[in-house]
């Protein structure tokens, strides 16, 4: 497992230090509203850079550079506000509470990120339609449930990268029987037993499928 100390220095090593003071800004906001908002779970906060921010990063090795990441039920902005810091990208927000849309939008005032970041308070399944070149989504609904969700967004060409925890393999297994999609499993850099669900070409199946 990563420490902090590792996870902050790795992240220190690969960015800017002016993006990387945008990352320790974002890492206090977060903290400082966390338990008003119950916006991560309190056993995470001692280990909110390995856990979050680090874990949050990584999506960003797996996806191309360019195009619109859309981050569903983005919550605390996990990971759209981290990839919104590290890279140059547009990234859309989608957030149906609003007091965490409230929140998103703060952030990205605070971390001047506000020409490329778009915070869309409402349910994925209703948001207004935008293709994605990337979409994601951290610890929202099974994969299944995602495909479904975040289905009007994409295209034949969007890449989806979804963090999941040990249940990848059975989710995996259960999106195929109603969704075709090139998918595959990337294990996660700061958790041994979580993967990461990488997928294109998704479309749903026929019933004669």
């Amino acid at each position: 497992m990563i420490t902090e100390e590792e996870a902050r220095a790795r992240l220190e090593a690969h960015v800017p230090r002016g993006t990387f003071e945008k990352l320790e800004r974002y890492a206090a906001l977060l903290a400082e509203q966390a338990t008003a908002q119950n916006l991560i779970a309190s056993s995470t906060l001692s280990s909110l850079w390995t856990r979050h921010i680090l874990d949050s990063s990584q999506l960003l090795d797996l996806a191309p550079a360019e195009g619109l990441w859309t981050d569903m039920g983005s919550g605390a902005g996990l990971p759209g506000i981290v990839v919104a810091i590290i890279s140059d990208r547009p990234v859309c927000l989608i957030e149906p509470r609003t007091k965490r849309a409230a929140f998103l939008a703060d952030v990205a005032a605070d971390l001047a990120l506000g020409g490329r970041v778009e915070v869309v308070r409402s349910r994925v399944e209703t948001a207004p339609m935008r293709a994605a070149a990337v979409i994601s989504a951290r610890a929202v609904a099974p994969l299944v449930d995602l495909f479904a969700m975040g289905a009007r967004h994409a295209t034949r060409e969007t890449i989806w990268v979804l963090p999941k925890g040990r249940t990848a393999i059975g989710e995996v297994a259960l999106a195929e029987t109603s969704w075709h999609a090139q998918l595959r499993l990337v294990p996660s850099v700061t958790d041994s037993d979580a993967s990461i669900v990488v997928a294109s070409n998704v479309s749903p199946r026929s019933k004669r499928s």
